[in-house]
């Protein structure tokens, strides 16, 4: 993970000088307060991904002798046919338009229906007939 903390470390520190650059030479608002909560976002997962890497231990990529054969095996558990993040897709869609359009109940029916998949993202495996 301490690669990934350098990452994101390194884009939120180009991110800051650039909007300290930016607005010198535009004076825009608009742009140098983007560039700064791009900055400050990337800062977070970088400050994430530092407190990760101190609590597990060291990664083959993480490590200057590290062989790629030891970073084989299970990665994790992918689930192979799931609906829900389809319907979590379709659920953040219609949010989204009816905010675009500022429809009062059709974006409070798509916040429940993010809500819902959400839930039934998540617990999936805990309930009905794929419960392990």
């Amino acid at each position: 993970m301490k690669i990934e903390t350098y990452i994101f470390g390194g884009v939120s520190v180009f991110l800051f000088v650039i909007a300290a650059i930016y607005g010198v030479w535009s004076g825009d608002p608009t742009g140098i307060t983007a560039l700064i909560i791009s900055g400050g976002f990337c800062g977070l997962i970088a400050s994430y991904f530092g407190f990760i890497a101190r609590r597990i231990d060291a990664r083959p990529e993480d490590r200057g002798d590290g062989e790629i054969a030891e970073g084989a095996g299970e990665i994790g558990f992918f689930s192979p046919h799931s609906y829900w993040p389809f319907a979590l897709g379709v659920s953040a869609f219609i949010t989204a338009i009816a905010t675009s359009f500022w429809a009062g109940p059709i974006m409070a029916i798509g916040v429940v229906c993010i809500l819902v998949s959400t839930g039934g993202l998540l617990f999936e495996y805990y309930i009905g007939q794929n419960r392990t």
